[in-house]
Protein backbone atom coordinates (compact mmCIF):
# COMPACT_ATOMS: atom_id res chain seq x y z
CA UNK A 1 0.00 0.00 0.00
CA UNK A 2 1.40 3.25 -1.13
CA UNK A 3 1.40 6.09 1.33
CA UNK A 4 0.83 9.89 -0.15
CA UNK A 5 2.35 12.32 2.11
CA UNK A 6 0.17 14.62 3.47
CA UNK A 7 0.72 18.37 1.97
CA UNK A 8 2.36 20.65 4.97
CA UNK A 9 -0.84 23.37 5.35
CA UNK A 10 0.55 26.97 4.73
CA UNK A 11 1.40 29.66 7.05
CA UNK A 12 -1.75 31.19 9.16
CA UNK A 13 -1.84 34.67 7.56
CA UNK A 14 -2.37 36.61 11.19
CA UNK A 15 -2.64 40.92 10.68
CA UNK A 16 -0.06 42.35 13.26
CA UNK A 17 0.96 46.32 13.64
CA UNK A 18 3.44 47.30 10.76
CA UNK A 19 6.64 48.67 12.18
CA UNK A 20 9.11 50.61 10.10
CA UNK A 21 11.10 47.56 9.18
CA UNK A 22 7.72 46.41 7.39
CA UNK A 23 7.89 49.21 5.13
CA UNK A 24 10.32 47.66 2.20
CA UNK A 25 7.87 45.44 1.51
CA UNK A 26 4.65 46.99 1.69
CA UNK A 27 6.11 49.23 -0.89
CA UNK A 28 6.94 46.47 -2.87
CA UNK A 29 3.37 45.34 -2.73
CA UNK A 30 1.87 48.42 -2.98
CA UNK A 31 3.85 49.57 -6.26
CA UNK A 32 2.63 46.40 -8.02
CA UNK A 33 -0.71 46.72 -6.76
CA UNK A 34 -0.75 50.63 -7.33
CA UNK A 35 1.43 51.58 -10.12
CA UNK A 36 -0.06 54.72 -11.13
CA UNK A 37 -0.46 56.44 -7.43
CA UNK A 38 1.53 54.17 -5.19
CA UNK A 39 2.65 55.72 -1.89
CA UNK A 40 6.21 56.91 -1.55
CA UNK A 41 8.76 55.66 1.51
CA UNK A 42 8.19 59.30 3.06
CA UNK A 43 4.38 58.54 3.28
CA UNK A 44 4.63 55.24 5.11
CA UNK A 45 7.31 56.73 7.68
CA UNK A 46 4.69 59.88 8.45
CA UNK A 47 2.13 58.27 9.11
CA UNK A 48 3.91 55.24 11.24
CA UNK A 49 5.19 58.80 13.19
CA UNK A 50 2.18 59.18 14.11
CA UNK A 51 1.47 55.70 15.52
CA UNK A 52 2.39 54.96 18.36
CA UNK A 53 2.69 57.03 21.48
CA UNK A 54 0.45 59.35 23.64
CA UNK A 55 -1.73 60.82 21.45
CA UNK A 56 -1.07 58.21 18.05
CA UNK A 57 -3.44 59.24 15.90
CA UNK A 58 -2.87 55.86 13.37
CA UNK A 59 -3.14 52.12 13.14
CA UNK A 60 -1.52 50.17 9.99
CA UNK A 61 -1.30 46.94 9.73
CA UNK A 62 0.65 44.15 8.04
CA UNK A 63 -0.25 40.28 7.51
CA UNK A 64 2.73 38.13 6.16
CA UNK A 65 2.14 34.36 5.13
CA UNK A 66 5.57 32.96 6.02
CA UNK A 67 8.01 35.61 5.21
CA UNK A 68 6.58 36.96 2.18
CA UNK A 69 3.85 40.20 2.72
CA UNK A 70 0.32 39.42 1.43
CA UNK A 71 -1.44 42.50 2.71
CA UNK A 72 -1.57 45.46 4.63
CA UNK A 73 -4.02 48.39 5.83
CA UNK A 74 -3.91 51.53 7.31
CA UNK A 75 -6.35 53.67 9.85
CA UNK A 76 -6.78 57.30 10.54
CA UNK A 77 -8.61 59.03 13.25
CA UNK A 78 -9.07 62.85 13.76
CA UNK A 79 -11.34 64.97 16.08
CA UNK A 80 -11.74 65.13 19.76
CA UNK A 81 -15.18 64.43 21.90
CA UNK A 82 -16.63 67.32 24.57
CA UNK A 83 -13.40 66.31 27.17
CA UNK A 84 -10.69 66.84 24.57
CA UNK A 85 -10.16 63.07 24.40
CA UNK A 86 -11.41 60.46 22.39
CA UNK A 87 -11.25 60.55 18.19
CA UNK A 88 -14.64 60.67 16.94
CA UNK A 89 -13.91 60.14 12.98
CA UNK A 90 -11.75 57.74 11.29
CA UNK A 91 -11.11 57.21 7.88
CA UNK A 92 -9.96 53.62 6.15
CA UNK A 93 -6.64 54.90 4.32
CA UNK A 94 -5.46 52.05 2.95
CA UNK A 95 -6.34 47.99 2.50
CA UNK A 96 -4.22 45.89 -0.09
CA UNK A 97 -3.93 41.54 -0.62
CA UNK A 98 -1.37 40.43 -2.67
CA UNK A 99 -3.27 39.11 -5.90
CA UNK A 100 -3.03 35.54 -5.21
CA UNK A 101 -4.86 36.46 -2.24
CA UNK A 102 -7.80 38.32 -3.70
CA UNK A 103 -10.75 35.91 -2.02
CA UNK A 104 -9.78 34.27 0.74
CA UNK A 105 -11.12 36.96 3.08
CA UNK A 106 -7.65 38.44 4.37
CA UNK A 107 -8.98 41.99 3.26
CA UNK A 108 -11.95 41.03 5.17
CA UNK A 109 -9.67 39.93 8.55
CA UNK A 110 -7.88 43.75 7.83
CA UNK A 111 -11.08 45.73 8.02
CA UNK A 112 -12.36 43.55 10.94
CA UNK A 113 -9.05 44.50 12.52
CA UNK A 114 -8.81 48.32 11.45
CA UNK A 115 -12.53 48.21 12.62
CA UNK A 116 -11.53 47.17 16.24
CA UNK A 117 -8.84 49.62 16.25
CA UNK A 118 -11.42 52.43 15.79
CA UNK A 119 -13.49 51.48 18.33
CA UNK A 120 -10.23 51.67 21.04
CA UNK A 121 -9.82 54.82 19.69
CA UNK A 122 -13.81 55.71 20.54
CA UNK A 123 -14.40 56.48 17.13
CA UNK A 124 -18.27 57.54 16.48
CA UNK A 125 -17.84 56.52 12.96
CA UNK A 126 -15.77 55.62 10.38
CA UNK A 127 -15.39 56.81 6.65
CA UNK A 128 -13.61 54.91 3.47
CA UNK A 129 -14.50 55.48 -0.43
CA UNK A 130 -14.47 52.93 -3.46
CA UNK A 131 -15.20 52.87 -6.88
CA UNK A 132 -18.43 53.53 -8.21
CA UNK A 133 -17.97 50.40 -10.63
CA UNK A 134 -16.40 48.18 -8.02
CA UNK A 135 -20.05 46.09 -6.66
CA UNK A 136 -17.71 43.26 -5.51
CA UNK A 137 -16.21 45.72 -2.71
CA UNK A 138 -19.33 47.53 -1.66
CA UNK A 139 -21.70 44.33 -1.21
CA UNK A 140 -18.15 43.26 1.64
CA UNK A 141 -18.88 47.01 2.97
CA UNK A 142 -22.63 46.75 3.36
CA UNK A 143 -21.67 43.16 5.46
CA UNK A 144 -19.99 45.14 7.88
CA UNK A 145 -22.55 48.11 7.71
CA UNK A 146 -21.29 50.52 5.72
CA UNK A 147 -23.58 53.19 3.93
CA UNK A 148 -23.56 54.81 0.96
CA UNK A 149 -23.28 58.79 1.76
CA UNK A 150 -22.18 60.72 -1.47
CA UNK A 151 -19.61 60.40 -4.11
CA UNK A 152 -16.18 62.44 -4.62
CA UNK A 153 -16.16 62.90 -8.90
CA UNK A 154 -13.21 61.89 -10.87
CA UNK A 155 -11.52 60.67 -7.42
CA UNK A 156 -9.98 57.41 -9.55
CA UNK A 157 -6.79 58.17 -12.16
CA UNK A 158 -6.62 57.49 -14.30
CA UNK A 159 -10.09 56.54 -16.05
CA UNK A 160 -11.84 59.63 -14.13
CA UNK A 161 -13.85 57.78 -11.95
CA UNK A 162 -15.62 58.54 -9.61
CA UNK A 163 -15.66 57.53 -5.80
CA UNK A 164 -18.80 56.22 -3.48
CA UNK A 165 -18.04 57.37 0.04
CA UNK A 166 -19.69 55.32 2.57
CA UNK A 167 -20.09 55.91 6.25
CA UNK A 168 -20.26 53.10 9.32
CA UNK A 169 -21.99 54.73 12.00
CA UNK A 170 -21.21 51.86 14.63
CA UNK A 171 -17.47 50.61 14.63
CA UNK A 172 -17.74 48.35 17.64
CA UNK A 173 -20.51 46.53 16.34
CA UNK A 174 -19.01 45.85 12.85
CA UNK A 175 -15.37 44.93 14.52
CA UNK A 176 -17.71 41.71 15.93
CA UNK A 177 -19.07 40.80 12.84
CA UNK A 178 -16.37 38.35 11.43
CA UNK A 179 -17.82 38.35 7.51
CA UNK A 180 -16.70 35.11 7.25
CA UNK A 181 -17.20 34.19 3.80
CA UNK A 182 -17.05 37.65 2.53
CA UNK A 183 -15.53 38.35 -0.68
CA UNK A 184 -11.99 40.36 -0.37
CA UNK A 185 -12.45 44.50 -1.91
CA UNK A 186 -11.13 44.61 -5.65
CA UNK A 187 -10.83 48.78 -5.65
CA UNK A 188 -7.88 50.84 -5.97
CA UNK A 189 -7.40 54.41 -4.28
CA UNK A 190 -5.61 57.46 -5.33
CA UNK A 191 -4.71 60.98 -4.15
CA UNK A 192 -7.48 62.76 -1.83
CA UNK A 193 -10.15 64.85 -4.88
CA UNK A 194 -12.69 66.87 -4.71
CA UNK A 195 -16.06 65.89 -2.74
CA UNK A 196 -19.46 65.97 -3.61
CA UNK A 197 -22.91 65.69 -1.65
CA UNK A 198 -21.76 64.79 2.45
CA UNK A 199 -18.45 63.24 1.56
CA UNK A 200 -16.21 64.90 4.23
CA UNK A 201 -12.23 66.03 2.97
CA UNK A 202 -9.60 63.87 4.02
CA UNK A 203 -7.80 63.32 7.41
CA UNK A 204 -4.58 64.22 6.30
CA UNK A 205 -2.04 65.26 3.06
CA UNK A 206 -1.93 61.70 1.74
CA UNK A 207 -4.04 59.86 -0.37
CA UNK A 208 -7.75 58.51 0.75
CA UNK A 209 -8.89 54.82 1.05
CA UNK A 210 -6.94 52.23 -1.80
CA UNK A 211 -8.28 48.71 -1.74
CA UNK A 212 -7.39 46.24 -3.87
CA UNK A 213 -7.57 42.70 -3.17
Amino acid sequence: MTTVPSKTPPPAVVPREMRWWDIDAVLALEKELFPDDAWSRGMFWSELAHARGPGSTRRYLVAYEGERLVGYGGLAVAGTDSDGGAAVAADVQTIAVARDHWGSGLGARLLTELLRHATAFEATEVMLEVRVDNTRAQKLYQRFGFEPIGFRRGYYQPGNVDALVMRLSDPSAAADCSAHGAPDPAAEGSADGPTDGQAPGPLNGVQGTEIHG
